[in-house]
């Protein structure tokens, strides 16, 4: 008899450890699914307001121009790989959206099981992953060249080991948020680079780097904020003026169906 009662005692407390480890491994991978964070269904377009960075003048002025551009689902399709993906149009007018739409250009956006990624001119990129969750991080341009702006300029360092970027979850979900008087529900923030140096320019006899690229993706609607700021400052020295080149791109979504 007792040794029957330690028997049953053993094996209840083998049941009970296997039952807690299962339930513990179901909730540590418990997450959303990646569908909740892009409406990939032909129709649905979003609309941004959207300001563009570039410097003139053979680098020494600033300017900014300011769109409204309109990304449509357009169609099912295959991508370059073979797989389903999902053809997206990409519209621009002026930012009072007074003038008609004038086309953009074309992007793909390809969900998979555990990821999606997102193909434009060439350079794929894998903008989220499961789990969705705060932490989880992964190489997200680790399909991009060396320098995949060298076609911009080619003395560039500001995309200097871009394939090396760690993209990772900022936090936990928000229950909401305000960007720009615009407030989004349910919304999750990818931090993929964070890099400066002598910003603000203190000092303008040395050189100066910016680099910076987050995203915001509300539940149910998709990606409602970008900004991406990739920019050197080269002092130039003997030379007519120190110069900045590279570029930045802000957006956030003002309209959606």
């Amino acid at each position: 008899m007792r040794y029957s009662l330690i028997t049953r005692l053993v094996l209840i407390s083998l049941i009970s450890l296997i039952f807690f480890s299962c339930k513990k491994t179901t909730e540590e991978f418990q997450t959303d699914p990646l569908s909740d964070y892009f409406n990939l269904q032909v129709g649905k377009y979003i609309t941004y307001r959207m300001d563009s960075t570039v410097f003139t003048t053979f680098g020494t002025v600033e300017e900014t121009h300011k769109y409204q551009a309109k990304h449509v689902v357009d169609a099912q399709v295959v991508d370059n790989l073979g797989r389903p993906s999902f053809r997206i149009f990409r519209y621009l007018r002026d930012s009072a959206g007074i003038n008609p739409w004038i086309p953009d250009g074309t992007y793909f956006i390809t969900p998979l099981f555990d990821q999606v990624e997102l193909i434009e001119d060439n350079r794929r990129v894998i903008k989220m992953h499961l789990p969705v969750r705060d932490g989880n991080n992964w190489k997200g341009n680790k399909y991009l060249p060396t320098n995949p702006y060298n076609e911009l300029n080619t003395d560039n360092s500001y995309d200097n080991g871009m394939e090396d970027w760690d993209f990772y979850f900022d936090g936990e979900r928000e229950a909401t948020t305000t960007i720009n008087g615009q407030t989004y529900n349910d919304v999750y923030t990818i931090q993929q680079a964070d890099e400066s140096y002598n910003v603000p320019i203190t000092n303008p006899t040395l050189f100066a780097l910016k680099v910076f690229s987050q995203e915001k993706y509300s539940r149910g609607i998709g990606l409602v904020y970008r900004n991406l700021i990739l920019w050197e400052y080269q002092p130039n020295p003997g030379g007519p003026a120190p110069y900045r080149v590279g570029f930045g791109i802000k957006m956030w979504m003002i309209d959606h169906n």
